[in-house]
């Protein structure tokens, strides 16, 4: 529920008169900071909390007082929309899966006051920050109770729709294709690992291999055997039926086509669809150029899969592969169950649950995934090892995953670094691959960086480093990032003047603007050219503003400059 800003004055009035000890409320002054990590910890009490105590939502409210009677403040944090709105994704980065229902801006007694609106955690799952569970205790923040804990997981019933039985199902509703495939994957798997005669299995009836692979219980057909194994015309057993992934070109065409069952077939057909082309990159001190198609089809598949296993499908929604020029979006329902992606991608953590356990069981016993937590991260390596830029997950919507997979080169620097450096770790190409999609790194991590030489500059606009640069060919590019010394800048507005007698703001802006570094937003370079006039006017009394208006000024050089 989104409020209107009358409802939040009210709603905020309300809190204002909450006894001290609310678990689910939490006022801070935080008048111009607000540590990160104590916003992440504050997120997952609040989510917990709620859950606890029968709410919808918690709330943490900056800019007023934690006592009685609640003085407002105000607060100047994160001061901007663009900065409010990166709030959402950096939480959702480091939760399982879930962010803010709403951040609100508000102006109370002239001052600024900014409410969030923190989901509770759903039944069964609880809210983690960086992996540990945060409850409170009165107005203290501790870790979350083991009893605690307990009351929100018995909140879930073990139940799992992939096991369900499918009535009235029987094995003509099943594709004779997908279940010969399926007993080739299976009896490959098996060679592996010398599990189980070959012979044997061949000689299986088709029902009795069902059951052996949990797709089939008592001679009765499991609606994740539908999913797999069945006919284009048996979804419309799974009633409402939520059996299909949709492809989707957004290009300089746009086209789609709706997948069904068997999905253990229409993983492929979806990869058909797939505009993957090949091209060229050529190594720095190489003759042979490397040939590299536009997507690794195991990256695809692995990422099909999940989306296929880790579906909520009891939610009736459909999995959506949407196809742009240069990358590929996979989008499925039902939030980052287990843990968080840096678990999976960084760490050897492995799933301990599984929203469809018959349905993941069933597609590890055909080769399709693993249930070792691994694929993420072998999708990242295959990534680094392409010099391609790595997957991106949104957790923005904490009830989907949106995966993205890129098929195109953003900086062809970071992927000759690549090619240079291969002893980098995976967290250290992680760090050069947000500073080549221009996201900010932390304080800490830029320092780790700067001390191998990698980057350059100042947070946020961090570069490629000039050692780097040079050696891979990019000593161009070095400089359109760095930009020139600032007595460089002084002189061309120096001799500006001297030139045409007179400048006003719009005409230095465009004497300047192209030739700062390009690492710079446009709002930045403005900045840059205001702190450079300052300097010659203020500070060096070179040149002085000739109009009678500080708004509209028209710079001239001083005459004891001239």
């Amino acid at each position: 529920m989104s409020y209107t800003n009358e409802q939040l004055i009210e709603k905020f009035n309300q809190f204002r008169q909450e006894p001290i000890e609310t678990e689910w409320l939490e006022f801070k002054e935080a008048k111009e900071k607000f540590a990160s990590d104590d916003l992440g910890r504050y997120f997952s009490a609040l989510s917990n909390e709620a859950n606890l105590k029968g709410k919808k939502s918690g709330w943490l409210i900056l800019g007023i007082e934690n006592v009685l009677p609640r003085r407002i403040v105000g607060t100047s944090y994160r001061n901007s929309a663009e900065k409010l709105d990166s709030l959402k994704h950096e939480i959702a980065q480091n939760t399982n899966g879930i962010s803010f229902q709403e951040i609100y801006e508000l102006q109370i007694e002239h001052k600024r006051v900014l409410m969030f609106q923190i989901p509770a955690c759903p039944a069964g799952i609880i809210t983690l920050w960086k992996g540990h569970a945060y409850g409170k205790d009165g107005e203290s923040l501790t870790a979350l109770h083991e009893h605690e804990r307990e009351q929100i997981r018995r909140q879930i019933t073990e139940k799992d729709w992939s096991a369900e039985i499918c009535a009235g199902a029987t094995i003509k509703d099943l594709d004779d294709r997908a279940v010969s495939f399926a007993r080739e994957k299976f009896i490959s798997k098996n060679k592996q690992n010398n599990r189980l005669n070959v012979k044997d299995i061949q000689k299986w009836e088709d029902m009795l291999f069902l059951e052996k692979i949990q797709l089939a219980r008592k001679e009765q057909l499991t609606k994740a055997a539908i999913l797999l194994l069945g006919k284009p015309e048996s979804a419309m057993i799974l009633t409402p039926h939520p059996a299909q992934i949709t492809w989707k070109l957004e290009a300089e065409e746009e086209a789609y086509e709706h997948f069904g069952p068997p999905f253990l077939l229409s993983v492929e057909g979806v990869f058909e669809k797939i505009r993957n082309v090949k091209f060229r990159i050529q190594p720095f001190n190489q003759l042979v150029p490397v040939e590299l198609t536009k997507y690794d089809s195991s990256i695809i598949l692995e990422a099909l899969n999940n989306c296929i296993a880790h579906q909520d499908y009891e939610q009736h929604a459909r999995i959506i592969v949407t196809e742009k020029s240069d990358r590929i979006i996979l989008r499925n329902i039902g939030s980052f169950y287990d843990g968080i992606l840096e678990d999976y991608v960084l760490r050897d953590r492995k799933p301990e649950r599984y929203r469809n356990p018959v349905l993941v069981q069933a597609m590890v016993q055909l080769d399709m995934i693993d249930t070792m937590g691994m694929g993420i991260r072998r999708m990242f390596n295959a990534q680094r090892e392409r010099f391609f830029p790595l997957p991106e997950y949104d957790f923005e919507e904490g009830n989907h995953v949106v995966m993205t997979i890129f098929g195109r080169l953003i900086d062809e620097n970071y992927s000759r670094i690549l090619m240079e450096k291969s002893d980098l770790t995976l967290a250290e190409v992680i760090l050069l691959d947000r500073i080549q999609k221009r996201k900010n790194i932390s304080v800490k991590q830029a320092r780790l960086l700067k001390k191998k030489h990698l980057i350059e500059g100042r947070a946020p606009s961090f570069y490629l480093s000039a050692s780097i640069s040079t050696k891979i060919g990019g000593k161009a590019d070095y400089i359109k990032n760095r930009g020139f010394d600032k007595v460089y800048y002084e002189n061309l507005i120096l001799n500006y003047l001297k030139e045409f007698k007179k400048a006003n703001r719009k005409e230095l802006d465009d004497l300047l603007m192209s030739k700062l570094p390009e690492i710079l937003s446009d709002k930045q370079k403005k900045i840059k050219i205001t702190n450079l006039i300052y300097g010659l006017s203020k500070k060096k009394g070179i040149i002085e503003n000739k109009a009678k208006s500080t708004k509209f000024p028209v710079w001239v050089l001083k005459l004891e400059s001239k």
